[in-house]
């Protein structure tokens, strides 16, 4: 008995001993190696072979998991290049995160080569779908970057952000109806993404849903990255839906925030001038043309622009001739009318007042002839042609008129000059009317 107990103890402390010896082997075993350790071990094996893979993988973990975009770039470019001999080595993680590294440092040719080549290991794979689209997207090519996008969707439909890259780029591609479902997820997701928001909007504008996105241009007016541009778009709507006065007020506000780009100003200056001229508040119109000028001498058609309202700007008659409402111009051409001819007695028999011109048959008494004639005012500052003068010609000849005198703010052409010569009919120009305005007063 004495025997047994014993034997017991004994094998009882052998047992004890080896759960010891058995826990601390464990827990070396287990032991993290710590920052230095791994650098240090790593540094060691790379110094005798920089193709190591026994030191590059685990630095390469250590700097990609710490987001040393820098370092880990190139240890996973050596890896990248040596993956097809060393087969302990992922091809597919060594060009992914080295796509991924270089796509941080903004180096994106360089990102494509690692992306391609994990694509080439992985083309079905979230990550390098993900990533490629995001390589894509960050050069501009956003039909590249579609496809990709869509394909990580099917793969991870619970993915976050995917909604929104996607349908910036297919906003920014021009695919204006598509984009819309994905932005409309990305807000879901986002509500506070100012950049969904706003291409959210404009693409709905331009698929017509103006009335829809002009509530969001004008909740954005006030932000700082957004807000010109909403106040751009918030303006041209206005303008065309014949609201200058609140278009006026949308440019305005738009012209407040510092930062704008260039290309935002002055498309707000633009528009900001047409609603001015078109509201005849011509010098308001030229000032803002100034300012583009100061910038871009020869921003879209500001020299003609300046050119031409600038002379109206001197000549209040031509402005009226141009611009004014139909019954300013009536009263302007009955002055013409009156002054044409010195020291005569003008009576007028009829008015006529089409879309384009205004005509007046008149009966003439000097002292010396008496005539009744027919003159036409077309309001037109291009060109008028040959079928408009063959028109008034055959008026003249039909109303038994002596003559026709036609005026025009603009030129006549030559084929137009031409058939005048012989008959009873004078061609006008601008140079010539703008001699006669001159010595007209409305007052």
């Amino acid at each position: 008995m004495e025997l047994l107990i014993a034997a017991a103890v004994v094998f009882g402390i052998i047992a004890l001993v080896l759960s010891i010896a058995t826990r601390k082997k464990g827990g070396k075993k287990g032991k993290q190696k710590s920052r230095s350790q791994i650098i240090k071990e790593a540094s060691r094996k790379l110094a005798q072979d920089p193709h190591n893979p026994e030191g590059l993988i685990p630095l390469g973990d250590l700097y990609y998991n710490e987001h040393n975009w820098e370092k880990a770039y190139e240890i996973y470019e050596t890896q990248m290049k040596i993956a097809p001999a060393r087969k302990e080595i992922d091809g597919y993680v060594a060009g992914l995160r080295q796509g991924i590294c270089a796509l941080k440092l903004e180096k994106l040719e360089e990102a494509f080569s690692g992306l391609s080549f994990a694509y080439n290991v992985r083309p079905n794979d979230f990550e390098v779908n993900y990533y490629l689209g995001q390589a894509c997207y960050a050069k501009n090519e956003y039909d590249k970057a579609i496809p990709c996008f869509k394909k990580a969707l099917v793969i991870k439909p619970e993915a976050t952000n995917i909604n929104a890259k996607l349908g910036l780029s297919l906003y920014k591609g021009n695919h204006f109806k598509e984009s819309l479902p994905y932005l409309k997820h990305a807000l879901d997701e986002s509500p506070d993404n100012k950049e969904v928001l706003y291409s959210m909007a404009d693409a709905m504008n331009e698929c017509g849903y103006g009335d829809k996105a002009i509530r969001v241009f004008m909740h954005l007016r006030p932000d700082p990255d957004f807000g010109a541009r909403s106040c751009l778009a918030s303006g041209i709507y206005h303008a065309r839906t014949n609201q200058p006065d609140k278009a006026l007020q949308d440019f305005q506000i738009g012209l407040k925030h510092q930062n704008t780009p260039d290309d935002i100003r002055l498309e707000i200056l633009y528009n900001m001038a047409n609603v001015f001229f078109e509201q005849n508040a011509i010098s308001n119109g030229i000032k803002a043309l100034r300012e583009i000028q100061l910038v871009n001498q020869t921003y879209k058609d500001v020299p003609q622009l300046m050119q031409r309202y600038g002379e109206l700007n001197q000549n209040k008659n031509l402005q009226v001739y141009l611009m004014s409402p139909t019954s300013d111009f009536v009263a302007l051409c009955r002055k013409v009318v009156e002054s044409y001819y010195k020291n005569s007695f003008v009576k007028i028999n009829d008015i006529s007042v089409k879309p384009d011109s205004v005509e007046i048959m008149l009966a003439i008494e000097t002292p010396k002839w008496e005539d009744t004639e027919v003159f036409r005012f077309y309001r037109s500052s291009g060109s008028t042609g040959e079928l408009l003068i063959r028109d008034f010609h055959g008026k003249v000849s039909d109303s038994k008129a002596d003559r026709g005198v036609c005026f025009t703010a603009g030129s006549y052409t030559e084929d137009a000059k031409r058939y005048s010569e012989g008959r009873p009919i004078d061609l006008v120009e601008k140079e010539g009317l703008v001699k006669i305005l001159k010595r007209i007063s409305l007052d």
